[in-house]
């Protein structure tokens, strides 16, 4: 392991100059810096981040604590908030759950022992006093953490009646709507009472399908299969968009007429499945208010519980 002493020598200066450079303390001309910027560059050192934070520096590093990137839209957006964490100065350190308690208690313990300046949240395994107890500022995205937590979302609720409601105008009277897993602790789940509220406006009968999220591919399209050739459903609000694919693709196989409406509206949803209709989040805008109040709450700016922002319709083009 490289150590200072290395990086001194290598410069010919002293363990003292080292640290100074590192931790920019005290005058030091341009020369030096150069010199031991040099020497750490060739040695491939690495100061250590703790003992730095421990003298006062911020490390200027934002936790990002998410399912999974193999869900696209999280991609989408984890790469948006990293780009914009870039431009104000900040870097990222990413942590994916996979919906699992000791994974995300052993990732949090990381991030905090790198002394992260704070985390965005969205994730959520553990219990509210867990959340209560983490002393770096929180910003959650689409997650219940606890009622003093910062959250945004996209408007759920307005989207699930603009789905319901494209449905209903294409001529769709038996309506199914497949949802996710049961997330009470998020605002995810008003995209089903957009959807029941539409169909009560319409005197339509609701029919509630779940296709939990960490069924593998292979599960989840037999069970699809299966559930559309036993049912007559002629219209299907998907509240995610891979799931919409899915459902659209199986329906197309078995030759069933059947309107299909997604949410999420990613840029690769966009660009290779064009003919998808979805609700499409704002992916750029989250990501920035995301960054925006993570870092306002560093600098200890009071920020508001809530924040939505709105959703459209994108229609699929055939």
């Amino acid at each position: 392991m490289i150590k200072l002493e290395d990086v001194a020598n290598k410069a010919g200066v002293s363990v003292t100059t080292v640290s100074r450079v590192i931790n920019r303390k005290g005058y030091l001309s341009d020369a030096t810096i150069s010199k031991v910027e040099k020497a750490m560059q060739d040695l491939h050192y690495i100061p250590n981040a703790a003992a730095r934070s421990l003298q006062g520096k911020s490390l200027k590093l934002i936790g990002l604590v998410f399912p999974t990137i193999k869900n696209i839209f999280y991609a989408e957006l984890i790469e948006k908030i990293e780009q914009a964490l870039f431009k104000r100065g900040y870097k990222a350190m990413l942590a994916t759950t996979e919906h699992d308690e000791q994974k995300e208690r052993d990732y949090l313990a990381l991030l905090l022992s790198n002394q992260v300046d704070g985390i965005i949240y969205g994730s959520h395994n553990l219990k509210a006093h867990d959340y209560i107890a983490i002393e770096a500022p929180i910003v959650a995205f689409d997650r219940l953490l606890t009622p003093e937590t910062t959250v945004v979302s996209s408007d759920n609720f307005e989207g699930g009646i603009l789905a319901t409601k494209a449905l209903i105008n294409s001529g769709s009277k038996k309506i199914a709507i497949f949802t996710g897993n049961d997330n009470t602790n998020s605002p995810t789940y008003l995209r089903r009472d957009g959807y029941l509220l539409e169909l009560e406006r319409n005197q339509l009968k609701p029919h509630m399908i779940k296709i939990p999220s960490q069924w593998t591919l292979l599960r989840k399209k037999v069970e699809i299969k299966k559930i559309l050739e036993n049912n007559d459903f002629d219209g299907v609000f998907c509240t995610d968009d891979l799931t919409a694919i899915l459902v659209k693709d199986l329906a197309s196989n078995l030759k069933k007429s059947l309107n299909v409406v997604g949410f999420d509206g990613t840029e690769f949803i966009e660009n290779y499945y064009p003919n998808l209709t979805t609700i499409k989040q704002p992916i750029n805008d989250l990501a920035e208010l995301l960054v925006d109040l993570i870092i306002r709450k560093i600098d200890g700016d009071n920020i508001d519980i809530t924040y939505q922002l709105p959703v459209q319709l994108h229609y699929g083009i055939d």
